[in-house]
């Protein structure tokens, strides 16, 4: 194996080749592994740098697709690779992804802890900054998308389909 994406089974675990451990079975559409050798979706590649906007909507075509964990890979890499000043954007809507991920999985407590925790940060970096809608984003209408969606979950404890309970970004007109 060739490149530091690529993995190997050394002592029975996965390690990329600069010998950092590094799952590499498949997943299937909401991040879960599968068993190795079985079909699994295309995993995002980890530490791309993009521009903020590629990130919107790489992550919000990954959302459309009902692929929450996936898009919260696309703002993780936001999250570690960008300005300091906005990492807790990132990580905000990276936990936002992931309660949704949760959520979909069937796990309420999860679900529900990740959404508000997301929404909290979201809220609290627009406050400090005082920028409600950066590269188009809509946060305030993220925000109360998280808090609805985690109200559901909490009363109905059931699984939500995820991409039908996926956000618009950009807000519902964009």
């Amino acid at each position: 194996m060739t490149g530091t994406s690529e993995t190997q089974r050394a002592g029975g675990r996965d390690r990329d080749t600069d010998g950092r451990a590094r799952n590499a079975r498949p997943r299937d559409g909401l991040g879960r592994p599968l068993p190795y050798g079985a079909d699994g979706v295309e995993r995002q590649p980890e530490g791309v740098v993009r521009g903020p906007g590629e990130t919107v909507a790489e992550a919000q075509a990954l959302l459309d697709a009902g692929r929450p964990f996936h898009a919260h890979e696309v703002f993780e890499d936001a999250w570690k690779s960008g300005p300091q000043d906005e990492r807790g954007l990132w990580r905000g809507l990276a936990q936002l992804a992931v309660g949704l991920t949760h959520a979909a999985r069937g796990n309420a407590t999860g679900g529900v802890r990740l959404l508000r925790r997301g929404a909290t940060a979201v809220e609290e970096w627009a406050s400090g900054t005082g920028r409600l809608r950066p590269y188009d984003l809509d946060l305030p209408e993220l925000t109360a998308w998280a808090r609805e969606l985690a109200g559901f979950v909490e009363r109905d404890g059931g699984r939500v389909d995820a991409a039908g309970s996926s956000p618009r970004l950009r807000g519902r007109g964009a």
